[in-house]
């Protein structure tokens, strides 16, 4: 079964560790996925933004990244998207429209895959360059 929707970095960091700080409308999505048996999508590019999470300690989320990657890896809902060359010329297409680098490998990951973007980010939002949930 292929995944709809793409998790932004924060979404995957809230769904995991601090559940109630997603979005009425991310957590319907999200249960909804869950019930059809769906996966959801997680880009290359938010596994690195996590990582640097824990480097920097910028983050409230418990446990070490080792423990976190292993959550993630363990549960079977979530399919990590490699970085492509597709994905990476769509990072060129959208590097005057987008500053953050970051952002642009994950919304030209969702655009490359046809997929809606579970996001908090008002940016990539009002972009209006992928279908996002907020």
């Amino acid at each position: 079964m292929s995944p709809h929707y793409l998790l932004d970095t924060h979404v995957v960091v809230r769904w995991l560790a601090e559940p109630k700080k997603l979005s009425r409308d991310q957590t319907r999505a999200l249960d909804e996925t869950q019930r059809r048996g769906e996966p959801v999508a997680v880009s290359a590019m938010t596994l690195l933004e996590i990582a640097m999470l824990f480097a920097e300690r910028s983050h409230r989320i418990r446990g070490s990244a080792s423990d976190f990657f292993d959550e993630l890896k363990a549960n079977p809902i979530f399919q990590i998207l490699p970085l492509t060359i597709d994905i990476a010329l769509e990072v060129g297409f959208l590097g005057s429209l987008m500053r953050d680098l970051a952002d642009r490998a994950i919304v030209a990951t969702a655009r490359v895959h046809r997929l809606g973007l579970l996001t908090s980010d008002q940016r990539i939002a009002e972009s209006h360059l992928v279908s996002v949930i907020e």
